[in-house]
Order: structure tokens, then sequence, then C-alpha cells
């Protein structure tokens, strides 16, 4: 499997192979994200994804191993990054605001960084948003999956909740938080639903119009259990 090579393929087939082993990587992972974003875990085969790639099957398992240490890879690539990017504007935040935190405030520093991909980081990361939403909502492992690589920064962000929402029962902040997952990830998927139902009022594309409404619903909603359990 050490000596596989690249294979040429023909124009207009996605990215091409190039000559490093990084280079085939990114090229494998590139081709793969895309894949299962639009077909999902079961939909795709490594075959596909070394065709989509411009490499032979043998590479991918020498570099990731089976289909689903792949997946992995895949979300792993980008999630490192968005984790890292939430923790850091998270801390600013609550640096830049002692004792005057609110549940908007946190809920914007976590948000933001998927928000800002999602408008400025082109089709990779709007396919790798995809994929995640996909994840989110699938009952058979989507949960295990989501707890693998992301529960330290959600963790961060309950924790901070609570800090702006002081006395609030930790069991409201989590299924808030429950609620806010999926409110976020309906919205970066822009799945088109909103323009049919809105007559074309409103654009799922609109990431800027839904940024701002995102974060203070999801603080209102947030807030209001707070308060009622408190009463």
């Amino acid at each position: 499997m050490t000596s596989a090579k690249p294979r040429t393929r023909g124009a207009g087939r996605g990215r091409p192979s190039k000559g490093t082993g990084l280079d085939l990587k990114e090229a494998i992972l590139d081709s793969a994200e895309g894949l299962f974003s639009r077909h999902g875990f079961y939909g795709v085969t490594t075959r596909q994804v070394a065709s989509e790639a411009g490499v032979d099957t043998a590479l991918i398992h020498y570099y990731f191993g089976a289909k689903r240490e792949l997946f992995d890879a895949v979300l792993l690539r980008r999630a490192e990054v968005i984790n890292r990017a939430r923790a850091d504007a998270m801390s600013a935040y609550e640096a830049a605001h002692p004792g005057t935190m609110t549940a908007e405030g946190v809920i914007a520093a976590f948000i933001d960084p998927l928000t800002e991909r999602a408008l400025t980081g082109g089709q990779g990361w709007k396919n790798w948003l995809n994929l995640v939403a996909q994840i989110n909502t699938t009952p058979a492992w989507g949960g295990e999956v989501m707890h693998r690589f992301f529960d330290p920064v959600v963790r961060q962000l309950i924790e901070s909740l609570g800090k702006a929402l002081p006395g609030a029962d930790p069991r409201d902040l989590y299924w808030c938080y429950q609620f806010l997952t999926g409110s976020m990830m309906l919205t970066v998927a822009e799945t088109g639903r909103i323009d049919q139902l809105s007559d074309g009022l409103c654009q799922s594309s609109d990431l800027e119009s839904a940024r701002l409404r995102l974060y203070a619903y999801c603080a209102a909603g947030f807030e209001a259990v707070a308060r009622n359990r408190r009463g």
C-alpha cells in the first residue's frame, strides 16, 4: 500500500492530486467531506472518495484506515479549528465583561465562529457544517459522535451561561442547549426551507440577517426558562 500512486483523472472532476503526502491527504479529506455532506456516511464508499480525489483506494486505507476512520478524520480536521475558536471567543468575552455577562453575549461568542466560517470559509466549511447538521440529528450514533468531538467546548458554554444567569438550574441550561444546537445547525445548513416557506421574504443564505436574530432568540429562551423555573 505504501507504493500506491495517484491516478490521473479527467478535467473538471474536483481537486487534482498533487505530489506530497500532505497534499494527497488534504485532497482525500476534501473529497470525502463533500461526498459525506451530500450523501451521508452510508451513502458513500471509499472507492467513490478515491475516484473523486483522483487517488487509488489503497491510499485511503494507507492514510486513514477504514471508512469510519476517514469519516472521523473529516470531522476532526475542522472540529479542532472551530472548537479552539469558540473556546477563545467565550474566554475573551468573559474576560471583557466581568460581572456584566449576558446570555446573548455568551451565545454570540459560541455561535459566531460557526457563522463566520459559513459566511467566509468557502465550500469546504459549508460541506462540513452540513455534515455536522446531519450527524446532530442521527439517532443511531449521532449523539456518540457529537460527544466525542464537541463536549468540552459545550461544557464551557454551559459554565459561562451559568455565570450570565446566576441561579439557573443546570438541567435548564442543558435542555436549552439542546434547543439551541438544533436552531444553530439548521441555520448554518442553509437548507432553503425558509426561502420557500416565506415566499422569498427570507433567504437561508442570508446568514447576516439570521445571526443576530438567532442569538437574540436563543438568549431569550434561556432567560425565560431560567426565570420561570426560579419563580
